[in-house]
């Protein structure tokens, strides 16, 4: 698909013109110059430069990493800190130490993009120029996008909590740990989030913890009512998981409001906006918010971002389809997958393969499918394993090796989703080394 699809298409001239610009155009008045400059140092960035470094003959600053974040997190960790399984302090690590020796950091901000010239300009008005770009500075958490949500989480007394940020994500366990009577209400956004699964991962890991505490029954008297209300149609976006854990929810006694969005905290009322009908309100007495994410304004306001604000990359070969020497994966592309570091394993490859092509003058090589992943918690120490590619087709690793039904729950899974996945991020993906399902690359 990918580099023979787009070779084909036939060229508009101004686009042509645009494109001769973005690779030819001599820069001016830029500062500093690399052979590739990398917006970003998270789970896309780190990975990605590191691999670089391993695919080719680069010397001292030849790659660049743009990022103004003092510590690098695990943010897939989050929510093991909101089940009370790991301590968020753990899942962090100071920025430069992930640094390589070769490369140079800009401990900063991008506040503009110039792809027909290929410079970015920095905070403080410096120019960098490059070669190559590499869009990948994640996305935002847009806690604005629920009326009274920041007031309700920076209240240590508000029963409101959110695993989708460090500074609240251990909140949400001490307010798990101090509930113990009413109704508790768990929330999943309408359009974008990070990983689609874990607003519900949160409550099956409280689920738990009630049930240990003689709190929660599926039938019969309960102590703690639950409800799920997302602003999808479904439990998951994939049909083969979406029923798995609609049957999940039935038997455990959990109320289902689908197409429910949340939009605005009252009290310990929430209130919700749903598709041609009038909003509805609904008491709460414990409420766990997953707040929609945005694209950054300097990406969404720039020459790079399509209508929705994510940088306009081909699904295939991760190549800006109008700047020929732009790239983005992760949660900033536009890549139409679920945006979690699963997605990222597969995609980063495929993109450096393209890159260093590029490098050469030649054409894309390597197409990425669209594979993510999502383990999802459903509690009792056991993980639904999502695998999936694009169309929400099931590409399933053990399922192929081993012959099994990742649909169905299972302790192993458990195992990998708290112990090994983030040990190989903080010693495999951080260093360019860990591929997902692929395994280890050297």
């Amino acid at each position: 698909m990918g580099a023979s699809l787009i070779q084909s298409l036939p060229m508009h001239p101004t686009l042509q013109s645009i494109r001769s610009l973005a690779t030819t155009h001599a820069v001016r008045n830029a500062t500093r110059s690399h052979k590739i400059v990398v917006v970003g140092g998270g789970s896309s960035g780190i990975a990605l430069s590191h691999q670089f470094l391993r695919k080719g003959n680069f010397a001292q600053d030849d790659i660049a990493i743009i990022d103004p974040a003092t510590w690098h997190h695990y943010q897939p960790g989050w929510t093991l800190v909101g089940g009370g399984l790991k301590k968020k302090e753990e899942l962090r690590r100071p920025m430069e130490s992930l640094m390589h020796r070769k490369f140079k950091f800009y401990n900063t901000t991008v506040s503009e993009f110039a792809p027909t010239q290929n410079y970015v300009t920095l905070a403080d008005g410096d120019r960098i120029s490059y070669e190559q770009l590499v869009v990948v500075p994640g996305i935002k958490v847009d806690t604005d996008s629920v009326k009274g949500l920041s007031e309700a989480l920076a209240d240590p007394d508000a029963a409101v909590s959110s695993i989708y940020q460090y500074e609240y994500c251990d909140k949400t366990f001490r307010t798990i740990k101090k509930f113990n009577r009413g109704s508790a209400l768990f929330t999943q956004p309408a359009g974008i989030v990070k990983c689609a699964g874990a607003p519900q991962k949160i409550m099956w890991l409280a689920l738990d913890h009630w049930k240990r505490a003689g709190l929660y029954h599926a039938s019969g008297k309960s102590a703690i009512n639950v409800s799920f209300a997302t602003g999808l149609p479904a439990m998951f976006g994939v049909p083969k998981y979406a029923a798995k854990l609609d049957e999940l929810r039935v038997e455990r006694g959990v109320e289902g409001l689908f197409e429910h969005d949340l939009v605005a905290i009252e009290g310990n009322t929430a209130i919700f906006a749903r598709p041609e009908q009038a909003e509805l309100k609904k008491h709460f007495d414990f409420l766990h918010v997953a707040p929609k994410n945005r694209p950054h304004a300097f990406v969404k306001n720039s020459p790079l971002a399509n209508e929705a604000g994510f940088v306009d990359v081909d699904d295939a070969t991760t190549r800006h389809k109008f700047y020929p020497n732009v790239w983005s994966i992760g949660d900033a592309s536009s890549l139409p997958t679920s945006k979690t570091v699963a997605a990222i394993t597969s995609q980063a490859p495929v993109l450096v393969s393209n890159l260093m092509q590029a490098l050469q003058g030649k054409a894309p090589v390597s197409t990425y499918d669209g594979y993510t992943s999502c383990p999802l918690l459903v509690g009792n120490k056991e993980v639904l394993l999502a695998e999936f590619k694009y169309g929400g087709q099931p590409k399933e690793t053990f399922g192929r090796l081993l012959g099994i039904d990742q649909a169905v729950p299972r302790r192993a899974f458990y195992h990998l989703k708290k112990d090994f996945f983030p040990w190989v991020y903080g010693n495999f993906h951080v260093n360019g080394t860990w591929a997902g399902p692929k395994g280890f690359t050297w």
